[in-house]
């Protein structure tokens, strides 16, 4: 951290020689000059900007490693599926809307202590799990073959995103113009999920969604890939993490719909 400049050392140079004055001058300006150039030259390292992108994908194979955890515990556990199949509305719908609204409730305190070392990680690996629970909860009422279909879909639709995104940023692309529109297709498909609960169009409706779901959260993967790899600072790894997690997540119940069909 650069100095504060002190009075007291302004006041004994100007009450020494000129001479003296200049002597002790210089260094001090050629100090002060080379610490904002080091500065500059470490954040602009790619070795740091590598090392941060490398910290995000550590956070997530965790977050991915979790949720698979949790879902294949509740396959194994054949009393979850069965709770959720042939439970009175009683006791499955307040579980269900618990589940639901969880990641919610956790994501206002992880956004607002997000910059804050470990409480951070902690409330994301909370986060994490309230999100673990909804996909398990689906996985383990679907069949396995549907499940494993769209994981394997999932992981190469990723897996292409993400090799493009790196490709295309090395080559000097810029993806910040998809946000709005991004952005405006997720608000069309919350609309679109609200107006399918009262007004469902069946098979039909739930296949234009998973489709609609794919396209949209495909876009969000190469959108938040181009953030992690040039525009998010070194302590936004929560924020980039947890994008990216959300991303993939989506892109996985999109293709649990299709699959489904």
């Amino acid at each position: 951290m650069p100095a504060m400049p002190k009075p007291q050392d302004a006041d004994v140079e100007a009450a020494g020689p000129a001479g003296d004055a200049a002597g002790k001058a210089a260094p001090a300006a050629a100090e002060e000059a080379a610490k904002p150039a080091r500065k500059v030259a470490e954040e602009a390292d790619p070795r740091l900007r590598w090392a941060f992108v490398r910290k995000v994908y550590a956070i997530l194979s965790l977050q991915f490693a979790l949720t698979a955890a949790v879902s294949v515990a509740a396959c194994l556990v054949r009393a979850v599926p069965r709770f959720f199949a042939t439970g009175s509305p009683a006791a499955v719908w307040p579980v269900f809307i618990g589940i639901l609204v969880s990641p919610l409730i956790v994501m206002f305190p992880m956004l607002k202590y997000r910059e804050k070392h470990p409480t951070n990680l902690v409330l994301l690996g909370v986060f994490t799990l309230c999100c673990s629970l909804s996909i398990a909860m689906t996985t383990s009422t679907s069949l396995g073959r549907v499940v494993l279909q769209s994981a394997i879909l999932t992981a190469v639709a990723v897996l292409g995103l993400t090799l493009f995104t790196f490709w295309a940023v090395k080559k000097g692309y810029d993806f910040t113009f998809m946000f709005p529109f991004l952005f405006t297709c997720v608000n069309v498909l919350l609309v679109y999920l609200v107006i399918q609960i009262f007004f469902p169009l069946g098979r039909f409706g739930i296949t234009i969604y998973g489709f609609l779901a794919t396209l949209v959260f495909s876009g969000f993967i190469v959108y938040d890939t181009h953030m992690l790899l040039k525009r998010h600072t070194y302590n936004e790894y929560v924020v980039a993490a947890i994008s990216l997690y959300l991303d993939v997540i989506n892109l996985f119940m999109a293709q649990m719909s299709l699959s489904f069909q």
